[in-house]
């Protein structure tokens, strides 16, 4: 007992030792604002309390489960040891583990290592078990050190449960023993063997080594992540807009040596502290549409190259993450330096920088908050600004956006070109007052793409159609900048960005509306950064507002067909707007609804964010082919998309598998929710033109029934106030669907007869 109370206090001291070299390590980063205010601190609390119940692990239930066992028994075993130990040093008249409690002590105690033992052999077989049950995540990164991780605390396990069951034994196994449902079992197999006593203490003795194992290896393996998780999950960014990438100062005014991160420095220390907070579950790189697709971008090796590259150039006593490669772990042996001192380039690859799509997906499924994607967009500023090292093609998109405001080179003249059909729209010129309630912030593809113009000039309609004030820029409207800013091209960004806040700032603009997910998240999260302070709403939370409020009629909408929606990445994961554009499509009647594979929080990307809408993908399967499989494997006949990059990718992955034309129609909400508007308007006239040729014994009057306008009572050959059925159809019967006007508001004589037939 005393080597015992002497050894575990000097193992504590040992870890924090440890521990405080990893923090020495952290603080070689840049600096970054992390503090904790009234503002915040209610959301850390709950950062770290959904971590620490295991409420992100749950997102996948298998190894949430499965961890859950581990992590909870072992706490709970923690604290039956702790209570043990407190009752032992307590004198006789105060301790408290007798009767009853002494019951309840005991099966909670052998409930908990119960279930710490179940965990454990759980996680042997998905790390040693037949293929089918290693998922692929584990099956890419199994360590040695992994199996000694688990062997220890396997070794713990069993050796408490030895130790527990020589001590009933040696006590005579009492009745009130039975309550240790596993130790008393076990006690009635050993009783009878010879020296019980010396067997108890050997099995006391392996459990207190088991324990001291624990402690040693905690800081220099895996299992650190025990102490640096829930610290990272309290730290999580929560100042800065979901979407909104890190600022940088104002590169117009402000001379930097630098820009973007290459070497250890130009990571902030929260960065740094993330790779030691690396539990390598691999849920990033299973989430990941680069990945899945073949591409050499793995998001969990971004965070360990680093905290490989951290260590090797750092304090000695610091060992890099677990999984370390071999020739990186022989890396500061005379004649074998693999790694120059500090430079994460020499370990990652700009192929897999340029891979990253942006889509958050890695961020989003990480259960212990870690940010991925900041350090692989701090690397593409590096890339882009100081090594001009990005693809050849996204070259001629930054030079567009240089020289015509659009990443696609086309003249600002044509941006309000697919508006020329709306008489009295208002585009708004330089200096212009704002009186409308809305600015329609277009996007460059919703200007200039073919596709994308019949979605602007859908979601005019249906603004009109709801009595909404709005006006748009047209020539005046510059690219938001998203393209450049996420490729790590700052300058660019905060060029087009800067005069697009002084022009919006000049007309006193407060709310904006975007249909695009890309410009909505730079207007609203990034444009603040710059001094651009807005109302934005993307369309699909305009038009579910507009029908919960009644001011769009969706009453006759209707389509007969099976729909399913592909999440925006910008929309979902960068802004958390899930439910809007399926209340949109909802709203329609007749319409079934259904969800691909993937969606919501796990929706695979469309292959376009992050620039790659202007770069080739070389490598692998296209991941707009990918995704569009499964969406078609929905059988859906309709898919709605919310994103022009989307429509585009998704459109295009669907003819390149082979669908017939109006097999499959791809649109965005706005489309869809026009065409079921149009469509029950139809049909509801229909049904009253019926009404008004079927013949009557009663004359028909204005009074009873109601005719849209364009029938009027055109082709009335004989008089008698009903349409002959046989008659041409009158002069403004295109306008059917349009325009509705009761009968009962014309000027109709009283023979019935509308007096404007009459002179015509």
């Amino acid at each position: 007992k005393a080597m015992f109370y002497a050894l575990i206090p000097t193992l504590l001291i040992y870890v924090g030792f440890q521990l405080s070299f990893r923090v020495k390590n952290w603080q070689r980063g840049a600096p970054e604002n992390r503090k904790t205010t009234k503002k915040n601190v209610k959301q850390r609390l709950a950062d770290m309390r959904a971590g620490l119940y295991m409420q992100t692990l749950m997102r996948d239930p298998i190894a949430g489960i499965m961890h859950s066992m581990i992590y909870f028994g072992f706490l709970i075993l923690m604290a039956v040891t702790t209570t043990l130990e407190i009752d032992h040093q307590l004198p006789e008249s105060l301790k408290f583990l007798d009767g009853g409690v002494y019951k309840g002590y005991a099966l909670v105690g052998d409930a908990a290592g119960l279930m710490f033992f179940a965990g454990l052999m759980w996680a042997l077989s998905r790390r040693l078990g037949p293929r089918s049950m290693q998922p692929y995540r584990i099956r890419i990164k199994n360590k040695p050190e992994h199996f000694v991780i688990l062997g220890t605390l396997l070794a713990i396990s069993i050796s408490g449960f030895g130790a527990e069951a020589f001590r009933i034994a040696l006590d005579g196994s009492p009745s009130y023993e039975k309550w240790s449902f596993i130790g008393y079992p076990l006690a009635q197999l050993v009783d009878g063997m010879d020296s019980l006593s010396g067997w108890h203490q050997a099995w006391w003795i392996a459990h207190v080594i088991s324990f001291a194992l624990f402690l040693i290896i905690l800081p220099t393996t895996m299992l650190r992540h025990m102490v640096t998780s829930p610290a990272n999950m309290y730290l999580k960014d929560r100042d800065r807009p979901k979407g909104a990438m890190k600022p940088m100062a104002n590169l117009m005014e402000t001379e930097m040596e630098s820009f973007g991160a290459s070497v250890i420095e130009d990571f902030t220390w929260k960065q740094l502290m993330d790779t030691d907070s690396c539990t390598m579950c691999g849920r990033c790189t299973a989430v990941c549409p680069a990945s899945a697709t073949g591409k050499s971008l793995d998001p969990r090796e971004i965070v360990l190259k680093t905290g490989e590259v951290m260590a090797r150039s750092g304090t000695p006593q610091v060992t890099p993450p677990i999984g370390v490669d071999k020739e990186i772990a022989l890396a500061n042996e005379p004649g074998n330096i693999l790694v120059a001192p500090n430079n994460v380039f020499d370990r990652i690859t700009s192929e897999e920088i340029w891979a990253c799509t942006t889509c958050k997906a890695c961020d989003e499924n990480c259960p212990v908050n870690i940010e991925i994607l900041d350090k692989i967009l701090d690397m593409r500023r590096y890339l882009s600004l100081m090594e001009s090292d990005f693809p050849a093609e996204l070259g001629n998109a930054y030079r567009a956006m240089e020289n015509q405001g659009n990443p696609w080179g086309m003249g600002q003249g044509e941006r309000a070109d697919w508006a020329s059909e709306f008489e009295g729209l208002e585009v708004l010129d330089g200096g212009d007052p704002m009186t409308a309630e809305y600015l329609y912030w277009v996007g460059c593809a919703g200007s200039f793409d073919d596709k994308n113009k019949k979605v602007s000039q859908a979601f005019s309609k249906l603004m009109d159609r709801a009595g909404v004030s709005f006006a748009i820029l047209g020539p005046s409207e510059m690219c938001t900048g998203d393209p450049a800013r996420r490729s790590g091209n700052e300058y660019i960004f905060q060029m087009l960005a800067m005069q697009n806040i002084e022009t919006l700032n000049s007309m006193g603009v407060k709310k904006i509306v975007a249909q695009c997910p890309h410009c909505f998240n730079t207007l609203a999260n990034e444009y603040p950064q710059l001094g651009g302070h807005y109302e934005v709403v993307h369309h699909s939370q305009l038009l579910e507002d507009l029908i919960d409020s009644g001011k769009l009629d969706v009453t006759n909408a209707t389509l007969e067909d099976r729909l399913v929606y592909h999440d925006s990445c910008y929309l979902g994961r960068h802004n958390d707007v899930y439910l809007s554009p399926r209340n949109v499509v909802g709203s329609i009647g007749g319409i079934q609804v259904v969800e691909a594979e993937r969606n919501g929080t796990k929706g695979m990307c469309c292959g376009a964010g992050g620039a790659r809408m202007w770069m080739e993908e070389h490598v692998g399967k296209q991941i707009n082919v990918e995704r569009s499989q499964e969406l078609l494997a929905t059988g859906a006949t309709r898919i709605a998309t919310a994103c022009p990059f989307c429509y585009v990718m998704i459109d295009d992955g669907i003819k390149g598998e082979g669908v017939e034309d109006g097999e499959v129609l791809v649109q965005d909400i706005a489309m869809h929710l026009l065409d079921a508007i149009e469509e029950g308007e139809a049909k509801a006239q229909a049904t009253m033109v019926n009404v008004t040729l079927k013949p009557t014994a009663e004359r028909v009057t204005a009074e009873k029934i109601e005719l849209p306008l364009g029938f009027g009572m055109h082709g009335d050959l004989d008089g008698d106030g009903i349409r002959d059925t046989d008659a041409e159809p009158g002069p403004i019967a295109a306008l059917v669907g349009e325009t509705h006007l009761s009968h009962n508001d014309a000027n109709v004589d009283e023979a019935g007869v509308d007096e404007a037939d009459e002179e015509e």
